[in-house]
């Protein structure tokens, strides 16, 4: 790359770059000075009789993107020095120039980025077949083959290229179709912003600066409208400067280029864009010297015309006179054949794609407020308003959701009409429209926020559906008569662009030579002011504005497009408005704490980057609200390392513990009420391998939980041993070794398997209603009875063998088909308990001996009743446990816990 620009552009093609820069900023300088003091006089003037424009109704927001920015995201960027896509981190801030970073991490550092690209000129390209094509126009005379592949791939399809005539080239490239949208979106909006680098605000260097511009142009005969009008005064120069320097250049060297057309068109890039960056350097500096020179003679000027502006002022209407008696006649023949037969078609032209923008912005303002009303419906409160105006204030700013007001612009055609006045393309007035939209956005979405703030004072959290209506309806009249004064300007602007032009031109030849000799009548004191040069393209302009004014009257006449008549003026509607537009801009997510956990948040991480040394500028950095954030769009694959699709919220991802409840229930539902013995012993090895494999803490934690623990709360409580079994004085002894040796088998069962198994097992045997099998025995007292289930009413005495059956269903129902049961405070046996004693006979030829990591468990969990709490022993209730290695039985008397 470095060897292409150096064999080219040698010492002797820069002698000619700087020599020919020279000569335009020569002329430039001398053509400033000159327009520098009549725009100087202009304002004066102004200033002293002031103008009739209109009012405006709406507010007007001084600095609007005050700690923002706009976007920030990655997203593929194709490096032309090892030819190679890479991710990188792009970053917009509110001065709407790209600088792009290694990686995210690099942006919140502080360091410096890898590049930064300022978008004025340039032209935001979504093909590879649109950039081929001015690709192919860069080198007259040098087409490509039909077929052949360009110098880049590009790595997905859906590319986003920043194509500039002169300047460097950028190619990037996304994921899928919606995000190359957004991006589009963003990128146009920084075109758009950076093309409109002039500032309105400075009411003499801007006029100065334009007109000396045309003047140059004019003078080489470049009539008409111009596209590369754009940008920061040095890089407006810069465009001038190789508006004639390039097609010399381009003669020079691309005869000496070699290698394939690829390889020729990338090195003519490179040598454009070095010759671009030297011209534009030198023009800075150029530039900066003439306006210092100038605004140092300012106040001498000033002086000078403000003592002698009557005399100035007549002088110049006396010469204008004079002028205007040579140029009117001709330019009246002119006007009558060649201009008045267009106005009504070019007026609709214009009319029709703008007014349609224009009632888009209304309709998003009005979206945007009918949406909040409606949330406010559910959650009426200050905060919810505070968080829906955070995002509203915004809005003009936001490139995706404006996006369908520029579109609808963008259809604006001027076909047939362009070769006819000279205007190059309609580029320029759909940005100068799309820019007046954003304005008058911003400037409703402002008054809606002083006016809510100003009617939010002192009140309740009632009523705010009716505020918002009521403050809606009146900054909605606001924005309709604002619009019509905002279009019919626009209007009136544009057709004096594409209709002064082609008079000049066309007047020029036979008036110019005549125009030297009415210098002589302007007094040499005054000759700073007044310009002959100047006189004559106001007396033209006189003569068609008269016309246009009439038609644009007309259309307000007729109401097409919403236009207002001029004598409708709302006048003293508001009269104390305007003096909220001196109060500071509202910092709603501050002043009704709609953002307290982005505050942790930051804090948070304010503490983070204190410790790691970056604080101030990080902190500042982070305090940059971001006005749009990308929304991962559905289906679309996500770039490698970055992207710039959010991640999903976490709300939407299912918890791992609730997948595993539902797997059980679809696993509990789905098994059959019988089971084959085979059966049991596959489930019961499956079983051992999934207690070692999962941990201890699971959702249907209850049951698992009970089986963990190795003591059981038993009452000593008669055992029924056969179904014929009557009252006799052995029933105590038997009890007492019953007891005993299921309490031995519920610490080796407690290993082994899962109780629900075990429950089905009992569900699934032919006897259970007859005889019950010895791995049946439940310790099941009548106090036991009264907590399990908890009878509203007295109880009718039943025979043991009943009460034994009653239990037995009540505790296969409990485990099966119903949650368990709630818990009681008073103190209980679970029903774990029961269904383990049940457990304590099964055949061995149906267990499995546990491996010695389950027969040691870590940690002893608390208890768990059957509905999950923990159980916690009454005063003086008796816990009986067993040695599960010595098979000795412990009683103790358990305390309060």
């Amino acid at each position: 790359m470095g060897d292409v620009i150096s064999s080219h552009l040698d010492e002797g093609k820069r002698e000619i770059i700087t020599a020919r820069t020279g000569e335009v900023m020569g002329e430039f300088s001398r053509l400033y000075g000159q327009q520098y003091a009549v725009a100087l006089f202009n304002q004066v003037r102004f200033d002293i009789e002031g103008g009739g424009a209109p009012q405006p109704q709406l507010l007007h927001r001084k600095v609007p993107l005050a700690n923002k920015s706009i976007f920030s995201g990655a997203l593929f960027q194709y490096l032309e020095e090892n030819k190679k896509w890479r991710n990188r981190f792009l970053f917009v801030p509110d001065s709407y120039n790209i600088h792009y970073y290694e990686n995210k991490t690099s942006h919140d550092r502080g360091l410096h980025p890898k590049g930064t690209i300022n978008c004025a000129g340039y032209k935001v390209l979504t093909s590879m077949e649109q950039y081929m094509e001015l690709l192919d126009n860069s080198l007259p005379g040098v087409k490509a083959k039909a077929g052949s592949s360009p110098f880049l791939k590009c790595a997905t399809q859906f590319p986003l290229i920043l194509w500039h005539p002169y300047a460097h080239h950028y190619y990037f490239c996304v994921a899928s179709e919606k995000e190359q949208l957004k991006w589009h979106a963003v990128f146009q909006d920084c075109v758009r912003h950076t093309n409109d680098g002039l500032s309105e605000e400075s009411k003499v260097q801007t006029p100065a600066f334009t007109d000396t511009v045309r003047l140059y142009r004019q003078a080489k005969g470049q009539y008409g409208t111009w596209d590369m009008m754009c940008g920061l005064p040095a890089q407006i120069l810069a465009n001038l400067v190789m508006e004639f320097l390039l097609p010399e250049l381009r003669d020079l060297i691309c005869p000496r280029l070699k290698g394939k057309l690829p390889d020729r068109q990338r090195s003519w890039m490179l040598i454009s864009d070095a010759v671009y960056s030297l011209v534009q350097q030198q023009c800075q500096g150029q530039y900066e010297a003439v306006v210092q020179s100038c605004e140092e003679g300012r106040p001498l000027l000033e002086t000078s015309i403000r003592t002698d502006m009557d005399q100035i002022i007549t002088s110049k209407e006396h010469v204008t006179n004079k002028i205007r008696a040579v140029v009117l006649p001709k330019a009246e023949k002119l006007l009558k054949v060649s201009i008045e037969p267009y106005i009504t078609s070019i007026l609709d032209a214009l009319m029709e794609p703008t007014s349609r923008g224009f009632s888009e912005v209304r309709d998003v303002f009005f979206r945007e407020l009918v949406d909040m009303g409606k949330n406010m419906l559910n959650d009426g409160s200050k905060e919810k308003v505070g968080e829906h105006m955070d995002k509203i204030s915004m809005l003009a700013f936001h490139p995706v959701k404006m996006q369908s007001c520029y579109e609808k612009v963008e259809q604006l055609s001027l076909e047939g009409l362009q070769q006819r006045f000279d205007v190059s393309s309609p580029s320029v007035f759909v940005q100068r429209a799309q820019i007046l939209m954003r304005e008058q956005m911003d400037d409703a979405v402002y008054t809606f926020e002083q006016i809510l703030h100003q009617n939010l004072e002192g009140q309740g959290n009632d009523g705010f559906c009716k505020t918002i209506q009521r403050c809606q309806d009146r900054v909605i009249k606001k924005f309709d008569y604002d619009s019509s004064t905002v279009r019919k300007r626009f209007f009136r602007e544009a057709l004096l662009q594409i209709f002064i032009p082609y008079m000049l031109k066309q007047l020029a030849p036979s008036c110019a030579s005549e125009l030297p000799r009415f210098q002589e009548l302007i007094f040499e004191d005054f000759s700073k002011f007044i310009l002959v040069e100047n006189i004559f393209e106001e007396v033209v302009l006189h003569s068609v504005m008269k016309d246009i004014m009439m038609a644009v009257k007309e259309a307000a006449v007729q109401r097409r497009h919403n236009l207002y008549r001029d004598s409708i003026v709302l006048t003293n509607s508001d009269p104390n408005l305007h003096l909220l537009e001196d109060k500071p801009s509202i910092d709603w997510a501050e002043e009704y704490g709609a953002q307290e956990e982005a505050e942790g948040q930051e804090k948070e991480e304010e503490g983070a980057e204190q410790e790691s040394g970056d604080g101030a500028a990080a902190q500042r950095r982070r305090r940059m609200k971001q006005v749009v954030s990308m929304i991962q769009p559905e289906d679309s694959p996500e770039l490698p390392n970055e992207s710039c699709l959010e991640v999903p919220g976490v709300d939407g991802i299912p918890e791992e513990e609730e997948e595993e409840e539902e797997h059980e229930e679809e696993k509990a539902e789905a098994s059959p009420p019988t089971e084959s013995p085979d059966h049991e012993t596959k489930n019961e090895t499956s079983l051992k391998a999934d207690i070692l494999e999962t941990p201890p803490a699971l959702t249907n934690g209850s049951v698992l939980r009970e089986v963990e623990m190795p003591e059981v709360k038993t009452q000593a409580s008669p055992e029924p041993q056969e179904v014929d079994e009557t009252e006799s004085s052995s029933q105590d002894a038997e009890n007492a070794s019953a007891i005993q040796s299921a309490i031995q088998e519920i610490d080796n069962a407690v290993q082994e398997a899962d109780i629900e198994q075990v429950t089905v097992e009992v569900d699934a045997s032919p006897s259970d209603q007859e005889s019950p099998a010895p791995s049946e025995e439940v310790s099941a007292a009548p106090a036991q009875q009264g907590v399990l289930s908890t009878p509203t009413g007295p109880r009718p005495e039943l025979s043991p063998v009943q009460e034994e059956q009653e239990n037995t269903a009540e505790v296969t129902e409990h485990t099966l088909d119903s949650p368990p049961p709630s818990h009681d405070e008073s103190g209980f046996q679970s029903s774990t308990s029961e269904v383990l004693e049940e457990e304590e006979e099964v055949p061995p030829s149906v267990e499995a001996s546990p491996s010695p990591e389950v027969l040691q468990p870590q940690e002893e969990p608390p208890r768990a009743g059957a509905s999950g709490g923990t159980v916690s022993p009454e005063d003086g209730a008796a816990v009986h446990h067993s040695d599960s290695e010595t098979g000795e039985q412990h009683s103790a008397k358990s305390g309060p816990i």
